[in-house]
């Protein structure tokens, strides 16, 4: 079941819980102080159902300055916001802030919505309207739908609510990269059940029984809410309930991720990423200063170090590298935000674009050869086909990689190269010279096709063909186990017992013993068998073996037939 996750935003005070609570009918106020006060400290959740978009999911969020790192905590899976703004006290500086937040974790759409339009003039109301759509210009936010209403007498929540459908029918649709992740913004215990995580489900689909890691802890998935009602999978972009076995809730928090651990997600402490600083910023950013990166529903102290520059100004685009205290499961394409704990204020963010940098720094331009498109997608968050085989290579490798290869084969003739004993990358160079009919494979050995055939005239061949029924003893043969094995699997050369035969000993001995199978219908012995073919019972007995392998004939106690 898809869910689309709306988060609220706004001013401390502005009506965002109100707002909430009227158009679902649950009260995401959760704590007693929060009620008593008239105030949300931590995140709230509700949700409701709208004709065309389906199911969607309230994340309300505090608009205290105080409760900043549990707002940016609920704004870390949602596609769409709503920015509330009281009519009668206008743009405020959590207002801002949290507009600017909204900017930087890349949402989708959004909904503003004029709060408590019910209790100021038509002159007042054109007024906040001018002034907010100033503010948002160049924002996330620049140009959607603008809805006044009041939350206590349901002015405008109709409009509001075919609004917002309108706007979340448009979404793109979540992406599935078939690897779930959760960012656990609640931790509790259920008498009965155990403990139980809830967050936004990103990149995948969690199902009942997964096996999982939540943090450094493994667990496994018991059960699935979703919208209060029990599910079997929670598929990317829904929220959801998972109750986990095996695990205590003290041993997971908010920030903490729940993965599957046969996931090939990059599990790092240092990622790389672009920073675009805030143009309200009234100092330059450095890598002095304590910074947070709040990442999901995780805030990590960091180290920051600039990659391009010393510093950069406000409103600048810049490249970053980040140093976490903690492994996370990341993916390219994930969004942060940047606090300086120091002077209290918002930085900036951007997103994280390489998840495994080399020392020196590195960006997607410098990429080596022979980099595999799932590690890119992983990496940089770049989506490219492969050039060789599942990899990217340009043109030089490529052509350096199939002048190796040639000389290597050269170096083998005429046995040639064990394609099992080839790497990944020979392989795929392999398939190249193959389509360009350079080189083939034969019985499981790589050969250049100019020499393809030599190995029929291997010396042991020779020699072997010349007794065909009394060939020499391997210890009078000069020949590699390796050119054996090659010999043996082209079929030029037969094992018996420990002995040598010619691929062809078969055929000649049929036609030797034709005349003795038919004059002697109940059978022949290996006696009968061993005179005719002029040979000893060393030889004759391994060799008659050959002779019922291949079905040719057939053993009855010490006689044998031809097979009709």
């Amino acid at each position: 079941m898809t869910v689309h996750v709306v988060a609220t935003a706004g001013h401390v005070d502005h009506g965002k819980s109100t707002l909430v609570r009227a158009l679902t009918g649950t009260d995401p106020d959760r704590f007693l102080e929060e009620k008593q006060r008239g105030l949300t400290i931590d995140l709230g959740f509700a949700w409701m159902s709208l004709p065309r978009s389906g199911s969607v999911a309230f994340v309300d969020v505090p608009g205290h300055v105080r409760f900043i790192s549990n707002m940016l905590a609920g704004v870390a899976v949602i596609e769409a916001g709503l920015l509330c703004i009281d009519t009668r006290e206008g743009w405020r500086p959590q207002t801002e802030e949290h507009l600017r937040i909204l900017d930087l974790v890349g949402l989708h759409t959004g909904v503003v919505v004029l709060t408590k339009a019910g209790l100021v003039d038509d002159d007042r109301l054109e007024e906040v309207r001018t002034d907010v759509a100033l503010r948002t210009a160049g924002t996330v936010l620049a140009d959607v739908p603008m809805v006044e209403c009041d939350a206590v007498d349901g002015t405008g929540l109709d409009l509001l609510r075919t609004t917002l459908d309108d706007a979340l029918t448009a979404c793109p649709p979540a992406r599935d990269r078939a690897r779930p992740r959760l960012w656990v913004d609640r931790s509790f215990t259920i008498a009965g059940a155990g403990t139980v995580v809830t967050g936004g489900v990103g990149h995948g689909t969690f199902a009942l029984g997964d096996q999982v890691v939540a943090g450094r802890h493994p667990a496994r998935i018991r059960s699935i809410q979703a919208l209060g009602r029990r599910v079997d999978t929670a598929p990317p972009g829904s929220r959801a309930a998972l109750n986990l076995a095996g695990l205590d809730r003290r041993a997971v928090r908010r920030g903490d991720a729940v993965v599957r651990p046969d996931d090939d997600w990059q599990v790092t402490d240092r990622a790389d990423g672009t920073l675009t600083v805030l143009e309200a910023l009234d100092h330059e950013v450095t890598r002095r200063g304590a910074y947070l990166a709040y990442i999901g529903t995780g805030e990590h102290a960091v180290r920051l170090r600039l990659l391009d520059e010393t510093s950069l100004i406000p409103g600048e685009l810049g490249t970053v590298r980040l140093t976490f205290e903690q492994r996370l499961p990341l993916v390219a394409g994930d969004r942060y935000i940047l606090r300086d704990t120091g002077r209290r204020e918002l930085i900036g963010g951007g997103e994280l674009v390489d998840l495994h940098p080399a020392r020196r720094p590195r960006t997607a331009a410098s990429i080596e050869d022979w980099t595999p498109v799932a590690e890119l997608e992983r990496r940089f968050g770049m989506t490219v086909e492969p050039t060789v085989a599942d990899m990217v290579v340009s043109p030089a490798g490529i052509t350096a990689a199939c002048n190796a290869l040639v000389e290597k084969l050269g170096a083998s003739r005429p046995v040639g190269l064990d394609v099992a004993h080839l790497d990944k990358r020979e392989r795929a160079v392999l398939a190249l010279l193959e389509e360009d009919e350079v080189a083939e494979t034969v019985a499981g050995y790589a050969v250049l096709a100019a020499w393809r055939d030599e190995l029929a005239a291997h010396p042991l061949v020779v020699r072997l063909e010349q007794d065909l029924f009394a060939p020499p003893l391997p210890s009078e043969l000069s020949v590699t186990p390796e050119e054996l094995r090659a010999l043996r699997r082209r079929g030029l050369v037969l094992v018996k017992d420990g002995l040598y035969f010619a691929a062809n000993v078969r055929v000649a001995a049929t036609h030797a013993l034709a005349d003795l199978a038919r004059r002697h219908p109940e059978g022949f012995t290996v006696s009968d068998a061993r005179e005719v073919l002029g040979t000893t019972r060393k030889w004759a007995v391994p060799l008659l073996e050959l002779l019922d392998e291949a079905q040719i004939t057939l053993r009855h106690g010490d006689r044998r037939t031809f097979k009709p």
